[in-house]
Parts: structure tokens; C-alpha cells; sequence
């Protein structure tokens, strides 16, 4: 509880004490309406002065002028009246701020998940400089720096691991409670803490354009993009509000005047006028005003400590009518890093036809090229390697040991005449010739991600009702991958440009309420992320292309928080909805009753404060979502 919040505390306390003790002390006249007045303005004069700034500033139909006439009106009946009872007036305001009290508890509560995610941001930066450690501001560090990361301290900056191993919690930024281990040569995101290990980093990039700054600014935004309920609320209050001070006042006005000119009976003008008081306090539209922007904030809340970043309650409300999901294929339902996954020979071994392939290719630098020399495993001596010669869009031609390596595609072979073996496995086939002679083929494939299967499964569960892949690969290899992960459709060897004509079609197929997300891994899908009804941005961490272009980013590479999001945007909207109807309902029933006469200020209270704190405790739901 905050220092407001406990102030607030002790006004109601100190509020709620007077008002037991004047109960029992027999004061009557002046001196009991200057102890209640006391006790009025103890409670309620930060509302009469909030209800002053509004008048002031030609705002004048909020909560709090609504609450300010109806107590204030009903001293005046009880003065008027000589019943000396002040006590409703009181209670309405009481119960009033402690309903308001509630509120910005809830509020608070649902932001310590932003409030984690905003600790994120460093303090200061140990920058190394002639041996000696200087800490400067973060924001001072120019690129190419070498800052000094300490166990217990949090990364500063993007950059490259120079020297030291570590463990790092990368919790705040990815909802993943394992830690993740780097060493010399890895990139490595701000944010992080060290938990292990001193490091030395070699800034890429200035802290502005650093990945805990983008998240910072993506996160502090996201408030500023309102839903179209929260759109209906703000609108629906701005009618609401002058509608049923107008009708207060008609209540107060018409039917004394009514019941003095044509029906011959007294005017009861205290009557109306209570029941007019009455009628302001229940109209008061607090629930809906507080509880709806309370509901998408913790919801987006409650998918950020899930390490899931959604850039406003517009896009949380969108993600909750997908119906389709559009997949890139590459680091976003596999690893989109070659492995050799088989390697079939004639009549030399395994070892040998690797250690032929590494030699070949050991001026590459292509991916393919990098899984046949990891998967060698062993230092490479370059010196064995003489006269190479890449051909473009064929492959490679070298010697080594005094031994003709040719390793490249089927096209290479047939350009050298070599007889070769098809190969019926899925993945990019390496074939290789020693000394004219075919000697086998290598199998390169992308690995799938651990949980992709599971990930489409719970995209049906989820009701998502169409998965679509979308791929640059060759028919074959997209089929199998689609078969093996049991999306509904597949489009393969297609160029950027493709990609997005082929959302374009989909998205003309969908029906009118139904959206279209597409999940990319944010580097080169930026065209499709930002044409989508909402773009997913997969394993974003350190891609400024995907913070960018996307409307939901996701911290992690797993596949599994697609559908997590789609279930807490669901679960979020439903309480939205929730909260709406049954505030309505409850508001417009009891504002009868107090038209009728039958409801009175005790009643009022609840029909205010007692729907607002129910509106605000199921909004809280909004934050539980772990176990979605």
C-alpha cells in the first residue's frame, strides 16, 4: 500500500470513528450539524474539490460532481427538513472512498507485473577504461564499449560476450524460469541478470536502440491504445453522465410541479428532491469507468510477466477473434538452424565423407556449409585444402589431400557428368564426388522446434479454426513439415513479396468478425507482420524489426505462447463483457427503484459502490494466467 493509499486509510478510519461516536453523543441544533459537517469534509473534500476543478474547467459531468450534489443535497434536506439526520450523507461518501480506496488497490496489485517488467531497466553500466571499472549512465555508453556485467547485476546493454561464462535470469523478459547460460562469442540482450560469472561485453548497439529500452517504451505505450469497448465506455460516459443529472433534476422538478397544477395534492418537493439525490447517487458510472480499462490493463499485465508483450488493449481485444493463424516457416515452427541429419555413403565412412565435406567447404561461410563443418566436429587444417572453386548456384570443387572433392546439388553432379543416387529423404541433399566417382549424399535439415506440434494442437484447442504455412522451401521439404505438425494448409517457394499476396487472399476468404494473425520470427516478415489483422513477432529477443512491425511480441522462441495469448486475450474480453452487462443491468434496475421511491441512499451505496468493487474484483481475474 502506497503512502496515498494509507492516507486515504486513516481518513476512513478516522471518518468511521467520528461518525459511531456523534451517534451516541446527544448533540442537537448547530453544534451537531458543524460535528457532521466535520466529519463530511474529513471524508469528502478531496471529492468537492475534484467536483470545483471540473466545474472550473467546463467538465462538469463526472463521478464527482454526481457525488458531490447528491451529499451535499441531502444536508440541505436534512437541514430543510429539521431532521437532523445526517448520517446518510456521510455513509454515501464513506462507502464512496472506500470503494475508491479498493479501486486503486487493484490497480496497483495489477501493476506490479509492468512494475517487474519496468525493473528490467539498468542503473548504471560498468564501462572498462584503461584497466579501472568506471559505472556511467547507461545512456553515455557509445558502441563498441566494453562494459563489465558482475554477478547480481543486470546487462546494460546489448552486446557480444568477450571473455567469461555466466548463468543469466532472463525471467523479467521471457516468463522462463530456467536460466540461460552464455559464454565467450554469444550475443547477449540488456535486461538480463548475471547470476554467476563475471562478463565482459562488447556493445552492438547504443542504449536507445537496445533491446530493454524498445520493450520499456513498447510496454509504457500500451496504455495509449485504447480497445473499442474501452472506446463504447468513454463515449457511453460522456452521454450517460449529463443524460441522468438532467433526468435527476426532472425527477426533483416535474413531479411536484405535476402533482400541484393538475392533480390539486402538496407538491412533496423533499420527497422528490430525496429521491432525485438518491437516483445521482445510483447512476454514478464508476464501475464501468474503472473496471473495463482495469481489466485490459491486467490483462496486459498479467501476459507480460508471461513474456508476452502486447503493444495495447486494441490488440488484445483483435487477438481475441482469431480464427486463423498464418505460420512463416523458419525460426518460427523450427530452429531455422541446419543440422546434417544423415549421411549415406557407398563405400567410405561416415567419418570420412564428413571430414571430405568439411575440407570442401572450409572457405564458406554458408549456413550449409557451417552444419557439414560442426557436424565434423574436429579443427579443420586448411593447409590440406588447395584449388577451391565455388560454382554459383552448383556447389564446390576443391582438393584436398591431393584428392578432386565435388560437393553441391544434384545440378553440380549432372554438370560434371557424375552418375548420383536420389535420396527420399526430407531436408537439402548434399551430394559428393571423390575423384569422379560418387561417394554418397549428406542430409541437411531444419530442426523442428521441441513444442511446434503441441503448439498447433493447442491452437485447436484454443478454437483457432484454420493453420496455415507460409514458406520460401521446397515443396517437398514444407509438405512433410506440414504432415508431420498437422497444419490444415501449405504454401511453399515463395519470395517476400508472395507472402504477403497470399495474406491478402486469405484474409478476403475470413469472415467479417474473424481475424487473421501471422506469426514470424520479426526479421525479414516485417511486409506480413504489419499487413495481418495482428502480427506475432517469435523469438524477438534482441530484433528490432520485430518490436517494430508486430502488435504482439513474444519474448520467447516457444511456439506454445501463441495459443497461451489467444487464451488470456479471451479470458480478458470475457471479463470485459462480463463487467458491462452486469453493471448495466444492475445500474438501470436500481435506478427504477429510485425513480419509484423504493430504493433510498442506503441502497444507493451498493448499487454504486458495492457493483463497482464486484466489476473490479472480477476485472483482477484478468491478471491470473499462468495456468491458461
Amino acid at each position: 500500500m502506497n503512502k496515498k493509499q494509507k492516507k486515504m486509510l486513516i481518513r476512513i478510519i478516522i471518518a468511521a470513528v467520528m461518525l459511531i461516536v456523534l451517534h451516541f453523543i446527544p448533540v442537537t441544533g448547530i453544534l451537531r450539524l458543524v460535528l457532521y459537517l466535520a466529519v463530511y469534509l474529513i471524508i469528502g473534500y478531496d471529492i468537492l474539490r475534484k467536483a470545483g476543478k471540473g466545474i472550473k474547467n467546463r467538465r462538469v459531468f463526472d463521478e464527482n460532481f454526481l457525488m458531490a450534489v447528491a451529499t451535499v443535497g441531502a444536508f440541505v434536506l436534512a437541514v430543510y427538513s429539521k431532521s437532523g439526520d445526517y448520517n446518510e450523507a456521510i455513509a454515501v461518501m464513506l462507502f464512496y472512498q472506500i470503494g475508491e480506496l479498493f479501486q486503486s488497490y487493484a490497480v496497483g496489485k495489477s501493476r506490479k507485473n509492468i512494475s517487474a517488467l519496468m525493473d528490467i531497466r539498468p542503473d548504471y553500466a560498468n564501462v572498462e577504461q584503461d584497466g579501472r571499472l568506471k559505472q556511467v549512465d547507461p545512456d553515455e555508453v557509445e558502441i563498441g564499449s566494453t562494459v563489465v556485467v558482475q554477478p547480481g547485476e543486470k546487462v546494460p546493454i546489448d552486446g557480444i560476450v568477450t571473455e567469461g561464462n555466466a548463468a543469466l535470469n532472463t525471467s523479467a523478459l521471457t516468463g522462463e524460469s530456467l536460466p540461460r547460460d552464455v559464454q565467450t562469442g554469444d550475443e547477449i540482450i540488456s535486461g538480463c541478470i548475471n547470476m554467476s560469472g563475471l562478463l565482459k561485453i562488447r556493445t552492438t548497439k547504443e542504449f536507445g536502440e537496445s533491446t530493454v529500452s524498445k520493450i520499456l517504451e513498447l510496454v509504457e505505450n500500451s496504455s495509449s491504445r485504447k480497445s473499442r469497448s474501452e472506446e463504447f465506455i468513454s463515449k457511453f460516459a460522456r452521454v450517460y453522465t449529463p443524460a441522468v443529472c438532467y433526468s435527476a433534476l426532472a425527477l426533483a422538478v416535474l413531479p411536484p410541479i405535476v402533482r400541484m397544477l393538475f392533480l390539486g395534492l402538496a407538491p412533496a418537493w423533499g420527497d422528490w428532491i430525496y429521491r432525485a439525490l438518491t437516483f445521482l447517487v445510483i447512476s454514478c458510472p464508476c464501475a464501468l469507468v474503472i473496471s473495463i480499462p482495469l481489466s485490459f490493463f491486467a490483462g496486459i499485465g498479467g501476459a507480460s510477466k508471461e513474456g508476452i508483450l502486447i503493444k495495447g488493449s486494441n490488440y488484445l481485444e483483435t487477438l481475441s477473434h482469431v480464427k486463423c493463424v498464418v505460420f512463416d516457416k523458419t525460426g518460427t515452427l523450427t530452429q531455422g538452424v541446419f543440422e546434417v541429419t544423415g549421411v549415406h555413403h557407398n563405400e567410405m565412412e561416415n567419418e570420412r565423407l564428413l571430414e571430405y565435406a568439411a575440407l570442401a567447404e572450409c572457405a564458406s561461410s554458408h549456413p550449409i556449409s557451417k552444419s557439414l563443418q560442426k557436424a565434423y566436429g574436429k579443427e579443420i587444417d586448411r593447409s590440406r585444402v588447395e584449388d577451391i572453386e565455388e560454382i554459383s548456384g552448383h556447389g564446390i570443387v576443391a582438393k584436398a589431400d591431393g584428392n578432386t572433392i565435388a560437393i553441391g546439388n544434384d545440378r553440380l553432379m549432372q554438370k560434371l557428368e557424375i552418375p548420383y543416387q536420389d535420396c527420399h529423404s526430407v531436408g537439402t541433399i548434399v551430394h559428393m564426388a571423390i575423384n569422379g566417382e560418387y561417394a554418397g549424399h549428406i542430409v541437411i535439415s531444419d530442426i523442428e522446434k521441441p513444442h511446434s506440434r503441441e503448439a498447433i494442437a493447442q491452437l485447436k484447442k484454443a478454437g483457432v479454426e484454420k493453420t496455415v504455412m507460409l514458406t520460401g522451401d521446397a515443396k517437398r521439404v514444407a509438405d512433410q513439415v506440414a504432415v508431420d505438425m498437422k497444419i490444415d494448409e501449405v504454401y511453399s517457394e515463395l519470395l517476400p513479396g508472395d507472402k504477403v499476396a497470399k495474406v491478402e487472399e486469405l484474409l478476403e476468404e475470413k469472415k467479417e468478425k474473424e481475424r487473421l494473425a501471422f506469426v514470424g520470427d520479426g526479421i525479414n516478415d516485417a511486409p506480413v507482420l504489419t499487413r495481418a489483422d495482428i502480427g506475432i513477432a517469435m523469438g524477438a529477443m534482441g530484433s528490432d524489426a520485430a518490436i517494430e512491425a508486430a502488435d504482439v511480441v513474444l519474448m520467447d522462441d516457444d511456439p506454445m505462447q501463441i495459443a497461451k495469448a489467444i487464451k488470456i486475450s479471451r479470458k480478458c474480453i470475457d471479463i470485459v463483457y462480463q463487467n458491462i452487462v452486469f453493471a448495466l443491468v444492475i445500474k438501470f434496475a436500481c435506478l427504477g427503484l429510485g425513480a419509484l421511491g423504493i430504493a433510498n441512499m442506503w441502497f444507493a451505496i451498493f448499487a454504486d459502490v458495492g457493483v463497482m468493487i464486484l466489476a473490479v474484483l472480477n476485472a483482477i481475474r484478468a491478471l491470473r494466467v499462468h495456468n491458461l
